[in-house]
């Protein structure tokens, strides 16, 4: 977030900063005033109109730790998974459980009355943009949305992304994007000076769909250190599995495995991320025999859309690794299998009525992610 408003006092953004000391002097010096969501010490250019004939310089101004008193953190955007630690994850959780409790109360909440949503989607999303409306609302908020930005707003015309964010921030109080193009999301909030959440940046990155994948894990298995996940199907542009593994490195001796075709392999930067955390991963090709041994099946479909006009490698990659009845035979009794959906044939529709398939309880844990996140970052603890 730019600051382009005067300075005026001891404070500057709300909380985000605060000044160690104020001294007399002529002028307010410095040489640059960067982002108040970088954690580093400001430099800053500016006069301050004289009161009472005092001109005051700051003689340090530096962003807050991401922790106060009590593990409280603020948050300015939600972009990647490596943004969060632990600590982080588990106040959000603490939040989420709050926003359960609050979604299965019959008043209504009015904790973000009078604040807009703007929901940007350039690619189809059906439980991300609605589990996000859907948040907003029932925390007495209101939403401003496009269903197809790709091809129903002026970005069909050439408009730049930064002239978009620039435009759609002027109109609402926070902006949820998904975009074609990984690193959009780093760039939308670069640009804005209001909060952005990264709902999916083409094969790059889904925090969001990782906090509540986590979550998910969490309320069934009753733990995150010490488990064992299999991470199965399109790992190469699965956006949702590169998140979780981010967040799964966070935590105690975890174990994944990958199992995919080999064109849709999980990509080195991945490996080497959870190699330079200690995290213990193998990659395999026999899905029954990991099943076995895992905690989290966490099935993903091969993406279409990802292959472009080579339709012969899509059809190669496809079907190869399906959760049906026989793989539920060989899987632990206190296991689960999860799903970020849509799915097509990766999972047979048998296997909805076994307790252990936990998709929609999946999905159903976004209202509560989303609606902690809003939270967050638009009024605070």
């Amino acid at each position: 977030m730019s600051i382009t408003s005067s300075l005026t006092s001891a404070t500057l953004c709300r909380s985000l900063v605060s000044p160690k000391a104020l001294a007399c002097s002529n002028e307010f010096q410095s040489n640059h005033l960067s982002s108040p969501k970088k954690n580093a010490t400001w430099n800053l250019t500016r006069k301050i109109t004289p009161v009472q004939g005092i001109r005051c310089q700051a003689m340090q101004v530096e962003t807050k730790e991401p922790f106060t008193a009590g593990k409280k953190f603020q948050l300015s955007d939600v972009i990647e998974g490596q943004q969060f630690d632990r600590e982080m994850l588990s106040a959000i959780f603490d939040v989420a459980r709050e926003m359960e409790k609050i979604e299965k109360s019959s008043s209504q909440s009015e904790i973000l009355k009078g604040y807009l949503m703007a929901t940007l989607f350039y690619e189809p999303s059906t439980r991300t943009r609605l589990s996000f409306e859907s948040a907003m609302k029932r925390l007495g908020g209101e939403v401003l949305t496009t269903e197809n930005a790709r091809e129903f707003s002026s970005a069909a015309k050439g408009e730049t992304l930064e002239d978009t964010i620039r435009t759609v921030e002027g109109y609402s109080d926070i902006i949820v994007m998904r975009h074609f193009e990984s690193g959009a999301a780093k760039r939308a909030a670069a640009t804005a000076n209001i909060p952005v959440i990264n709902a999916g940046d083409g094969p790059g990155e889904h925090p969001t769909q990782a906090l509540l994948d986590v979550y998910t894990i969490q309320s069934e298995i009753g733990k995150l250190d010490g488990i064992s996940v299999a991470l199965v199907g399109d790992l190469a542009n699965g956006r949702t599995v590169r998140s979780l593994a981010y967040l799964l490195a966070k935590f105690k001796d975890v174990k994944i495995y990958f199992v995919s075709p080999e064109i849709v392999k999980m990509k080195d930067d991945i490996k080497d991320y959870l190699t330079s955390n200690g995290v213990e991963w193998e990659e395999s090709s026999d899905l029954m025999e990991v099943a076995s041994k895992c905690d989290v099946v966490y099935q993903t479909r091969i993406q279409r859309e990802r292959f472009g006009e080579r339709l012969d490698l899509y059809e190669a990659a496809r079907g190869k690794y399906i959760v049906d009845k026989a793989l539920l035979g060989v899987m632990q009794k206190d296991a689960v299998i999860m799903h970020p959906l849509p799915r097509l044939d990766e999972i047979t529709a048998d296997v909805d009525a076994d307790p252990r398939a936990a998709y929609f309880r999946q999905a159903k844990n976004g209202l509560f992610i989303r609606m902690a996140l809003l939270k967050l970052l638009l009024v605070g603890w």
